[in-house]
């Protein structure tokens, strides 16, 4: 799963932009690997929802999983809480609801019928709405490169909904499940919108605090939520294998968030920002790797789609 965005300005790509942008030449060893490490991370989201939903609901997943991270990041909100400006609370509402909250259900409810890898190249489709949202609501400019990379994503997640199927052949993600699709490709319409509000309106904040302010504010109705509204403590006691589906989860967010954030900022400042969005085209390949030893199946459109929504993605940070 992407990061939660920051602060400073993003890129199309699944991650924040950084002040600081050395020369190509300047990039060191030490940033290959972070970008190794990131990439991992995120691409092992998916599998880690597809393990948690074996005994949890797609509700309990999402509210467990911003819950986790909101608990883990709360240290940090309580101490910037006292220098944001008030104003800038309804942007962190907004950027939380979007980009973190709603999604959290939209990627647990589509994995529940959707092979986990294929998540994975959905979920690239980030950078193509990040575009299209900056460009309606932001007056960001749209050149003929940029609409031809919108046009590539689009298509490729055309070919993957189509004519790829699901992912697996049988069960519960078997053949005529693809349209569960339309799930990340909601999810990721609300990275981008987050993203360009955190841009616009958020800008100046550090991301820590950009990241523990809006997980406080989501968090509590989440937590509310997995309480008192789902069956998540009775299974967690009575279920087998509750406790390493709730592990799972546990990571997905501790991973996904705190750790996965830190190591991107220490990126952005050791590379350059075309350099660290890179992980955009290295997360799908991890997520369907994971799949395949999983089990699930990966067919000629699967790979089409996947090339030409990337090649989309390419387009879109190349153009000028």
């Amino acid at each position: 799963m992407p990061p939660l965005p920051t602060a400073t300005p993003p890129t199309v790509a699944l991650g924040p932009e950084a002040a600081v942008t050395p020369k190509p030449d300047a990039i060191s060893a030490s940033a290959w690997a972070l970008l190794a490490v990131l990439s991992l991370i995120w691409g092992t989201s998916f599998i880690l929802m597809k393990k948690g939903l074996v005994v949890f609901s797609a509700l309990e997943l999402g509210a467990c999983r911003v819950s986790v991270a909101a608990l883990l990041l709360l240290p940090f909100a309580v101490g910037e809480a006292r220098r944001i400006q008030p104003g800038r609370v309804k942007w962190l509402a907004l950027s939380g609801t979007v980009g973190t909250l709603i999604p959290a259900f939209l990627f647990a409810y589509a994995e529940t019928r959707l092979a986990s890898g294929l998540a994975g190249v959905l979920n690239a489709l980030t950078a193509v709405f990040a575009l299209l949202m900056g460009a309606w609501l932001f007056g960001q400019r749209l050149t003929g490169a940029r609409v031809l990379g919108i046009a590539l994503g689009l298509a490729g997640t055309v070919v993957l909904m189509l004519l790829g199927g699901s992912g697996e052949a049988t069960g519960p993600r078997g053949a005529g499940n693809a349209w569960y699709g339309l799930y990340i490709v909601a999810a990721t319409l609300g990275y981008g919108l987050s993203v360009n509000v955190i841009k616009h309106r958020l800008h100046g904040l550090r991301p820590v605090a950009v990241t523990s302010l809006l997980l406080a504010i989501i968090g509590g109705p989440a937590l509310a939520f997995l309480l008192l509204g789902t069956g998540f403590v009775h299974k967690l006691a009575t279920v087998p294998g509750a406790w390493a589906a709730f592990g799972y989860i546990a990571l997905l967010a501790t991973m996904s968030t705190a750790v996965a954030t830190l190591l991107f900022n220490k990126l952005l400042q050791q590379s350059t920002t075309l350099f660290a969005s890179s992980s955009t085209y290295l997360i799908p390949i991890v997520a369907l790797g994971w799949g395949a030893l999983d089990g699930e199946a990966f067919n000629l459109w699967h790979g089409l789609g996947m090339v030409v929504i990337l090649a989309g993605v390419w387009v879109i940070h190349r153009a000028k």
